[in-house]
């Protein structure tokens, strides 16, 4: 970019306009002869007082001109009542648009404050509009701009219809005729891309957007991620907006010296080229509606957004969860067709909805990718939304996911039905894991290092390259068990797991997980995390259980304790020799029992109705039980007539893997009918499995 052309150019441009326009921004001085330069001018709702009708200034009313505060209640100036924004009505102004040919009817503004300057004195000054300022406002009003302006009506939308309610419809209407008619002589004269760009980046900041917000010196308030227009609002100068962010654009193009080549663009864009290294900052779901608050923009530049592909959930553009999958899905196979094979994709997420976050997994998996990060990612200063509401996500997660390399895709090409693929599988998926994680000066535990982690990571690449799973998840754990080194429930390479234990030295304890119960797969893992810590009596254990299930989803049956019990440990019957989990744990905390033999009848007598983790050699034949017992469960849901209420979804996913199995894809999309949407998107697992059922019933 030439950035002295860029300059001149648009220094030309503010000169021109401002030698024809600059009599839009005059106004007097006290003394009522010296001309003064507005720097920005402060306008502000008027409503109707329900006792008195008189009309409010809610600028005069409610705001403290000494500390800037604004009161949310306040009395009438006319009658003394006590008033609230809420019990009044807006007072309203009808007037005929020329632009458009209609009569319109607007909730009622008027200008309250005008900041000004005066060449030749320092500081700036303040005033209440006079008479010579409100004639030059309606001197403005009745006169034609004579440059072309968008006027388009705002489309459907959440945001782009916000404003409807007071009037607010069309593109011209978000501004002042003043801001209006300034902003359309300089578009007149943008004819380079760099101006566009320059023209573009103010667009918001001197609209009606521009929230005045008492006792913040920063100029530009608009309320990011919505068309909002407050209750008061700041016109601010377009020739100071323009003049400043013109300084900032030069620093930052003279500073662009870069032999990399960084492309910004959309992962529907076909033409992208083979890339390093991708960073993804994706729509979150509905949090923003990224077309509808361009509206604004795109109708000064002349484009407009298809938001046809757009990766978004929308009511109006009928969009739904399933809907946002696929779009994502059909980005992220764009993302993993360029990607180098090795390379990785970072991805920056946010949302308070399961069903998004698993839409946004089950998206990676479905393109290839392979997820073997997740970490908080603190911006220090949040969003609007994740400061004041609740229930919002106050840190972002950033996703680390990596395209397997070519040598392992060609191996599994070969071996995919071999039992070896899958130990290759781990072998390279570790070593894309990191080797510690640290929350100050303690370590953290790595879920992806979990050993179920790892085998529903394993099940997930099988499913969506299509083919069969070739091992349960009990062989899976032996053979974890066999091959790798296990440190506090992770598994390692032998050459990671001497650096892990090097750090763990340095570090201390590792902290205890925290397991929130709400259905029976969380359920199983939090009485294993109990049973590893200390095997318990079912009169011990039942009591806590109890506890736990307090947030148990409503969808989601609840089993006996003694059924999952049964279906998933083992307990001593007081025959025979000690298991070696019951004596490890007695030994270690009962002075009395050191040092006993396994088949001590003390230790036999304290260690009887135990249950305990059983080692996954022993584990094969409960697991046969289990899934008998799941899939006995699974064909009657699937003789039912109506939608499922009250189910148990660990049933669901064993059936569905075993119709995936044997390629009976109609029987996965026929009972995903009758689990309620909503249910059926917030699980982690099943929307895999029913993407992959859709597709290749498509293909077979």
């Amino acid at each position: 970019m030439d950035v002295a052309a860029f300059e001149s150019e648009a220094k030309r441009i503010l000169k021109k306009v401002e030698e024809e326009c600059g009599w839009i921004y005059e106004t007097r001085h006290a003394d009522d002869t010296t001309k003064g330069k507005i720097n920005y001018t402060i306008w502000s709702d008027v409503f109707v007082c329900p006792e008195c009708a008189s009309e409010v200034v809610f600028w005069d009313a409610a705001v403290d001109k000494r500390t800037g505060k604004v009161h949310n209640s306040f009395p009438c100036s006319h009658c003394g009542v006590e008033l609230t924004k809420r019990n009044m009505e807006r007072a309203w102004e009808t007037r005929y648009d020329s632009d458009i040919g209609e009569t319109v009817r607007q909730a009622k503004q008027v200008p309250v404050l005008i900041n000004y300057s005066v060449e030749g004195m320092k500081g700036r000054f303040e005033k209440t509009p006079d008479e010579n300022d409100l004639a030059l406002i309606k001197k403005i009003e009745e006169s034609k701009i004579p440059y072309w302006f968008p006027k388009e009506r705002m489309p459907k939308g959440q945001e782009t219809r916000r404003n409807d309610r007071t009037g607010i419809t069309h593109v011209h209407h978000f501004y002042t005729k003043r801001s209006l008619w300034i902003l359309a002589a300089i578009r007149s004269r943008c004819k380079s891309p760099q101006i566009l760009l320059w023209f573009n980046s103010q667009l918001t900041n001197i609209s009606k957007l521009n929230r005045y917000r008492p006792g913040v010196s920063f100029p530009y308030n608009p309320l990011s991620g919505t068309l909002y227009i407050g209750s008061q609002f700041s016109e601010s100068s377009i020739f100071i907006a323009y003049k400043n962010k013109l300084k900032k654009l030069i620093t930052a193009f003279k500073e662009i010296e870069s032999s990399s080549l960084i492309s910004t663009k959309s992962t529907t864009d076909k033409n992208i080229f083979l890339a390093d290294y991708i960073f993804v900052d994706p729509p979150f779901g509905a949090n923003l509606n990224y077309s509808e608050l361009n509206f604004l923009s795109e109708s000064w530049l002349k484009v407009r957004t298809d938001n046809e592909p757009e990766a978004i959930e929308n009511g109006v553009q009928g969009k739904g969860i399933t809907e946002y999958r696929h779009l994502m899905t059909a980005c992220f196979k764009e993302a993993y067709r360029v990607l180098k094979p090795g390379r990785w994709l970072t991805m920056v997420f946010s949302n308070t909805k399961a069903a998004v976050w698993n839409s946004i997994q089950t998206a990676l998996t479905n393109a290839g990718f392979i997820v073997a990060n997740m970490s908080s990612l603190d911006k220090q200063q949040g969003s609007f939304k994740a400061v004041t509401t609740p229930t919002a996500v106050k840190q972002d997660l950033v996703i680390s996911a990596y395209k397997p390399n070519g040598g392992f895709e060609e191996r599994f090409q070969k071996e995919a039905q071999d039992e070896e693929s899958i130990w290759d599988f781990v072998r390279t998926h570790l070593k894309y894991l990191p080797t510690t994680k640290r929350q100050g000066a303690l370590m953290q535990f790595i879920p992806e290092r979990d050993p179920r982690i790892l085998f529903d990571q394993m099940v997930a690449f099988y499913v969506q390259k299509g083919y069969l799973v070739p091992i349960s998840s009990q062989e899976f754990q032996i053979g974890l068990a066999q091959r790798f080194i296990e440190r506090d429930g992770m598994v390692f390479l032998p050459d990671q797991v001497a650096e892990y234990d090097r750090k763990k030295m340095t570090s201390g304890e590792m902290p205890q997980m925290s397991l929130f119960v709400s259905d029976e797969a969380s359920a199983i893992q939090w009485l294993k995390q109990q049973f590893t810590k200390k095997p318990q009596t079912f009169q011990d254990i039942h009591p806590q259980f109890l506890k736990k299930i307090s947030g148990w989803q409503k969808h989601e049956k609840l089993p006996e304790l003694s059924e999952m019990l049964e279906q998933n440990f083992l307990p001593y019957d007081g025959k025979g020799e000690v298991p070696s989990k019951i004596h490890s744990y007695l030994s270690s905390n009962f002075k009395e029992l050191r040092n006993l033999a396994k088949d001590n009848p003390a230790l036999k007598a304290k260690a009887k109705d135990r249950w305990y983790v059983p080692d996954p050699n022993k584990a094969g034949d409960l697991e046969k039980l289990r899934e008998k017992v799941l899939l006995k469960e699974f064909e009657e849901y699937k003789q039912a007539k109506k939608k499922l209420r009250v189910f148990r979804m660990e049933a669901v996913r064993a059936g569905f893997k075993k119709a995936f199995q044997e390629r009976d894809y109609a029987t996965i999309i026929a009972l995903a009918e009758k689990i309620p949407n909503n249910v059926l998107e917030k699980d982690p697992k099943l929307p895999l499995w029913y993407d992959q059922a859709v597709t290749r019933t498509g293909v077979e």
